[in-house]
């Protein structure tokens, strides 16, 4: 009689030691993406469809890499543009990291892109129309709209643990 009430016992405590496992294990795959359109490009020639950043450009990438200084990334995504591997190259040479080109297929099938960096830190350079876009996939919704073209300073932080996503943009000019 003891032995089948011990035995019931060790089971209900094995079960719930590996429901604790898997709770952590949960806890330890936070993902974390840092959004931000290009820096300042060149606009002296208007048929110029892939220009390089201006000086002003060039030291707001510097900035953005001294206000994300403390992140440890283990992911530099840009879009195949000068201005914006140009905005990541700082942040990416800092982590020392190679910048992971991403484009249209990655936007629709954003699963795929989450999946493979679950876990990770990760910042994705974009454009004014293609940085909300990608933010609003993987959010599900359409919560931000396009960049005001001035605007070169907003970054989006997105952070998911399991199903749940907490989102934030700040503005840095």
């Amino acid at each position: 009689m003891k032995q089948p009430i011990f035995l019931t016992f060790l089971l209900l405590v094995s079960f719930s030691s590996f429901s604790q496992e898997k709770n952590l294990e949960t806890v330890s795959d936070v993902t974390t993406y840092y959004f931000i359109r290009h820096a300042e490009k060149d606009r002296s020639n208007p048929s110029e469809k892939n220009p390089h950043l201006t000086e002003e450009g060039l030291k707001r990438a510097d900035n953005w890499n001294t206000i994300l200084s403390n992140v440890k990334f283990d992911a530099v995504y840009s879009t195949d543009y000068h201005r914006t591997l140009e905005t990541a190259k700082p942040t990416a040479e800092k982590n020392n990291l190679n910048i992971l080109v991403y484009g249209k297929t990655d936007m629709d099938n954003v699963s795929s892109f989450l999946y493979n960096n679950v876990g990770k830190t990760v910042l994705v350079v974009g454009h004014s129309n293609t940085t909300p876009a990608f933010v609003n996939s993987i959010l599900k919704q359409e919560k931000y709209g396009d960049i005001d073209d001035n605007n070169n300073g907003n970054l989006y932080i997105l952070t998911i643990m399991g199903d749940k996503i907490a989102d934030q943009v700040l503005t840095i000019n």
